[in-house]
């Protein structure tokens, strides 16, 4: 019995237009999964633990240090704090504060004795009206780093740019570890070295060829790779870019999703103090997937 030319005819154009849906409506999954963790993203610097209200970074000196808003202080905080807002005092690596009796400063974490607010790399939070700082310790420095929770910037902050979603971006890599344990010394923008442990390095190919980013821990099983390519200073920020990953499997086989490239946040604020991506991580190829530069600074 012979077939039904137009019966035939017709299962073909089914069965591609099934195809088709079925393709178009995994991209739009895949699609929309990216901009929901992208919003996260943005919502994430918008946020009072985020980048975008930075207000300051000032290094204290030996001994007393005494700020606020007074320009006879040591350290100049901006106009809405009390001229003066208490004393600093960094001795053995340790910092104590003496806050001003007027200043009216509260301490929100209890993660020190009372009389530090810093003590074996623990950091308490001072706040005073929309300000809050904290110590913060780079190489052998220790520092105020100052929030504004009312900073102007929140307030026109448009978002970042980014290139198209494109799913090929999203490749699957093989982690080589080393084998005896290692470290990688990773320079940050004050030209300070830390070595830290080499996690090992994620190889994947792109169109034939094949390239290694060296990774360090981003904690739970995570790994952090920090990066340049083809875009770097153009599209993308001069320093590189962020790539956060998933646990590897059993096998070693990790996703390196490039279109979750992120900006450092020496990208959004010059009071930042990002690690630079070592020489081994330049990539001589054009990612095109990921965050743009943001062009805050």
């Amino acid at each position: 019995m012979k077939a039904n030319p137009t019966i035939l005819t017709l299962s073909v154009i089914v069965s591609l237009f099934f195809v088709s849906f079925t393709t178009k409506n995994d991209e739009g999954a895949y699609q929309t999964e990216i901009n929901q963790w992208h919003k996260k993203r943005i919502e994430g610097l918008k946020s009072e633990e985020g980048w975008l209200n930075l207000a300051g970074l000032f290094w204290l000196k030996e001994g007393e240090n005494t700020f606020g808003s007074d320009e006879k202080n040591d350290i100049i905080f901006p106009k809405k704090a009390p001229k003066h807002v208490g004393v600093l005092v960094l001795k053995d690596g340790k910092v104590a504060f003496k806050a001003d009796p007027n200043a009216q400063v509260k301490l929100l974490e209890v993660g020190t004795s009372p009389e530090f607010v810093f003590e074996d790399g623990k950091t308490t939070t001072m706040e005073q009206g929309a300000l809050r700082w904290f110590i913060i310790k780079r190489g052998p420095k220790y520092g105020i780093r100052l929030r504004d929770l009312e900073h102007p910037v929140l307030a026109h902050f448009q978002g970042v740019d980014r290139f198209v979603v494109n799913e090929s971006w999203k490749i699957m890599a093989k982690l080589e570890k080393p084998t005896t344990p290692r470290t990688i010394a990773i320079t940050d923008v004050l030209g300070l070295v830390s070595q830290q442990q080499l996690v090992g390095h994620a190889v994947f190919e792109w169109k034939g060829k094949t390239y290694r980013l060296a990774a360090t821990d981003a904690g739970g099983g995570r790994l952090f790779i920090i990066f340049k390519d083809k875009t770097t200073s153009h599209e993308t920020y001069g320093a590189g870019r962020f790539l956060y990953t998933d646990k590897p499997d059993e096998a070693g086989n990790i996703v390196l999703d490039f279109n979750k490239s992120i900006n450092p946040p020496c990208a959004f604020s010059p009071y930042a103090t990002c690690p630079l991506p070592p020489a081994e991580n330049t990539l001589e190829i054009r990612v095109e997937a990921g965050e743009k530069d943001a062009k805050m600074h």
